[in-house]
């Protein structure tokens, strides 16, 4: 019986897509032969995830979850919406969400954690793959935190509790009533939602983003034909407008549409008799920065026909 590594176990997982536990046992079952093992993960259905690693998953879900002062939010992708109403599929995000709250906000710890059913997350996920049919992906998660206060979860197109299209989390930090916090925490997790903020502070917006905006901002100046030092403040005019309309903190908090959500969150902490402090906050939006692939059905069925 050939000897079953850690080298051949990683081999078999990368050949098939297939758990370390699975690919463990395939090896063993097969006394380390490297083909056979892989046969014999085909016929438990095992290995029919890594034929589907390939194909992209921008669908899916946001799953949410919060204990005390402390959230997660992780995003599970598939490759349909219609994945995303499969219970299977909830189930597993439900799961890992609370996962993520454990490990920090961590993709790679959530993927090596345990699950609650047996085995590793990854384990799990190259499971449902096979069973479900569609490649599936854990893409991102992050996670929040404060010493005394609330963090607040909202999501948005709500597919069940803590899942949805959009998921928010808010930060306060404050010594207040946590009934009257999470009150607040819930109407700026839903100005989250609708305004799409970039940053919780306009010095934090990215650099590389604001020097973007500062060259399209130039290139319109220059057009004015006017004066070089008129150009140069109407190009800073044009970067500060753009901070503060992408900074949370200075947004005109959508419930009213005049007052900057700093201002809200300090006429809260007057109003309780304790300072309030928006400490952070994570939007996810299922999909974001993925360049969705445009496929022809008619194209692909008249190509394989032809082949």
């Amino acid at each position: 019986m050939a000897e079953v590594t850690a080298a051949t176990v990683k081999e078999l997982r990368e050949r098939t897509g297939a758990g370390m536990m699975d690919c463990k046992k395939a090896l063993t079952e097969t006394n380390g032969d490297m083909e056979a093992a892989i046969d014999w993960l085909r016929t438990k259905g095992l290995a029919a995830a890594a034929k589907k690693a390939g194909r992209q998953a921008a669908e899916g879900l946001i799953g949410v979850s919060v204990d005390g002062t402390k959230g997660a939010v992780i995003e599970v992708n598939s490759e349909t919406d219609f994945v995303a109403k499969n219970e299977l599929f909830q189930e597993f995000v439900t799961a890992v969400s609370a996962i993520a709250l454990e490990q920090g906000g961590d993709v790679n710890a959530v993927l090596g954690a345990a699950y609650p059913s047996g085995g590793t997350v990854q384990d799990k996920l190259t499971a449902n793959i096979a069973t479900i049919g569609e490649n599936q992906s854990i893409r991102r998660a992050q996670s929040v935190s404060v010493g005394n206060g609330v963090v607040v979860p909202y999501v948005h197109n709500a597919a069940g509790p803590g899942l949805g299209k959009i998921g928010v989390l808010v930060a306060l930090e404050s010594e207040a009533d946590r009934a009257e916090l999470e009150t607040l925490g819930k109407q700026i997790a839903m100005h989250i939602a609708a305004a799409n903020p970039l940053a919780l502070r306009g010095e934090d917006l990215d650099a590389d983003m604001i020097e973007r905006e500062r060259a399209i901002a130039t290139e319109k100046a220059n057009e004015s034909g006017k004066p070089a030092e008129i150009v140069a403040k109407m190009v800073e005019g044009g970067i500060a407008k753009f901070r503060k309309e992408n900074a949370l903190l200075s947004q005109l908090f959508v419930m009213d549409n005049k007052t900057p959500v700093a201002d809200v969150v300090a006429a809260k902490g007057k109003e309780l008799g304790s300072p309030v402090t928006l400490a952070a906050y994570v939007r996810f939006q299922l999909g974001e920065g993925i360049e969705r692939q445009e496929s022809d059905f008619a194209a692909e069925v008249a190509a394989a026909a032809a082949a």
